[in-house]
């Protein structure tokens, strides 16, 4: 049971947005936040994903049998059916996580915890991901939402390093899943979704995904000129260059291995500029 409810809310992807949001607080300069206000932005960011990652494998039981990646989803192996016992669990947890963030923080960081949940439940999921090959280009903004929430917590009234960051998740997302695309193309392909290697092919995706992530090194680097130390740029600059570095091994050969590789560079990438925010912000602030 545990493990498939770990499957149906995608609480992988929920941490992540979970760890994006509580950099972002502590990269954002402003008053001191309690630890009641750190854990509650921390489980409102989480569960507000969850729900929207359960209303993705609801919503995509017919495209998720077609796919082997995700044909042991519990929608499509019937370990839970679908039904309005679901989309109220689903539409509950979204409102009381941002009903609690909108009491405990402020109106500005639950706003955007919703529109983090709502651009990947319905932009990306219902609206464009059978449309249009953009849909993880407008659809990914989910996770800017979350650094933008952690952000609003400690000031409602953005500042540029919080508005950055932002950014680099928005240039982040497409890198990240156009790599995972091209190692799943034929998945795709036969599920008959519009992902951009399965409409444009596997080596112009490569070269669009090197042309994009340029882009997302580019953004991650600004933080260091609006007041982040040398620990942040070091993280930025190393995990920004293994991941360019992927991204030009996967044009060479846009095959499975070399897609799979440039995919789990963007974790690390991601993975090195949120520990460099962090440390600096501990160590030289």
């Amino acid at each position: 049971m545990i493990k498939q409810l770990i499957n149906l809310f995608k609480l992988r992807i929920g941490f992540i947005m979970m760890l994006t949001a509580l950099v972002a607080m502590a990269a954002t300069p402003g008053r001191t936040v309690s630890l009641t206000e750190t854990l509650v932005l921390a489980i409102t960011v989480l569960v507000a994903a969850a729900s929207a990652g359960a209303f993705n494998q609801y919503y995509e039981a017919d495209l998720d049998r077609l796919m082997p990646r995700t044909s042991n989803r519990p929608f499509v192996t019937g370990y839970f059916t679908k039904g309005p016992f679901w989309l109220w669990v689903i539409n509950g947890l979204l409102l009381v996580s941002v009903a609690i963030a909108a009491v405990v923080l402020n109106g500005m960081a639950a706003l955007y915890i919703f529109l983090g949940a709502f651009f990947y439940a319905v932009v990306y999921t219902v609206w464009l991901k059978r449309r249009t090959w953009m849909n993880i280009v407008i659809g990914g903004a989910s996770g800017s939402f979350a650094v933008l929430a952690g952000a609003a917590a400690v000031d409602p009234v953005l500042t540029p390093v919080p508005i950055q960051l932002a950014l680099v998740l928005f240039f982040w997302t497409p890198s990240h899943f156009w790599s995972l695309a091209i190692a799943q193309n034929r998945d795709y392909m036969s599920a008959g979704v519009p992902m951009l290697p399965a409409v444009a092919g596997n080596g112009y995706a490569a070269r669009v995904v090197l042309g994009n992530t340029l882009i997302l090194v580019a953004i991650s680097i600004m933080p260091y000129f609006y007041g982040m130390g040398w620990i942040y740029l070091l993280g930025a600059v190393s995990g920004g260059g293994y991941f360019i570095y992927r991204n030009l091994k996967m044009i060479q050969d846009a095959g499975r291995k070399p897609a799979m590789a440039s995919f789990f560079a963007s974790l690390i990438q991601l993975s090195l500029l949120l520990a460099g925010t962090l440390i600096d912000r501990l160590l030289l602030a």
